[in-house]
């Protein structure tokens, strides 16, 4: 059993996950300007334009003068624009209501045994955060779906400067806890971003895996540390 005095968590993908793929979202959200769009088209040009927003303007874009709202507004006009919808006006319209929407519980789910765990890792005394590349609305997304109470602090990378894998990120976390990496243990559902960049700066780490998703890490993760499931957690910690 490893003995721990924090446990830092990953949030999407991991503890919380998209109700309803990205394009549903926005085609909805622009048959309310009865512009109709087929969701499936608005996925694929969403994943096209998330990718390049990110490769040009990575973390939101802060170090060069970004918002994270006005970050995810370019990425909304320029998923629309891409799927053959360019008035401008109408797309920061759009981009206002989504921003708003995805703040909501309607649009999250929890993952099969996120309640239970964090439950039984607070009743076991365990001090809890979380470590996201995440914007500001992480707070509010975390309260409505009933999980903030659970956090000592919510560190997003819009708010620490720096996103995952940067050590930076962790090590802050650990400056504000005041725990001990080797003290601390982080879990979350990407190898490079959580499992190795955890340990990177000297905390335990777990990597949660999703059935019928591809990986390459099999053979540089020890089985003891990956977790088919969230609730598999509770078998292998402990209050230190």
């Amino acid at each position: 059993m490893l003995r721990l005095r924090l446990l830092t968590w990953d949030v999407k993908d991991t503890l919380l996950r998209l109700r309803h793929p990205v394009g549903e979202n926005y085609s909805a959200a622009a048959r309310v300007h009865k512009v109709h769009v087929q969701p499936e088209a608005l996925n694929k040009s969403f994943h096209q334009a998330y990718k390049a927003q990110s490769k040009h303007f990575p973390n939101y874009g802060l170090s060069q003068g970004l918002s994270s709202k006005q970050w995810w507004a370019d990425v909304v006009k320029q998923t629309f624009r891409l799927a053959g919808v360019h008035e401008d006006r109408l797309l920061t319209t759009i981009a206002e209501s989504l921003y708003q929407e995805f703040c909501s519980a309607q649009n999250w789910e929890l993952l099969p045994g996120a309640r239970e765990t964090l439950r039984q890792c607070h009743q076991l005394g365990i001090r809890m955060a979380v470590i996201s590349n995440f914007d500001k609305r992480l707070e509010k997304i975390l309260s409505h779906c009933n999980l903030r109470h659970h956090f000592e602090f919510v560190l997003t990378s819009e708010e620490a400067g720096f996103a995952k894998p940067d050590q930076r990120i962790f090590q802050k976390a650990l400056h504000i806890s005041g725990v001990a990496p080797h003290h601390a243990a982080h879990v979350g559902d990407n190898y490079v971003k959580d499992y190795r960049a955890a340990r990177d700066v000297g905390m335990h780490s777990f990597l949660l895996t999703r059935a019928g998703r591809e990986n390459n890490w099999e053979l540089e993760v020890p089985k003891q540390h990956v977790l088919p499931s969230l609730t598999h957690l509770l078998s292998v910690i402990e209050k230190g």
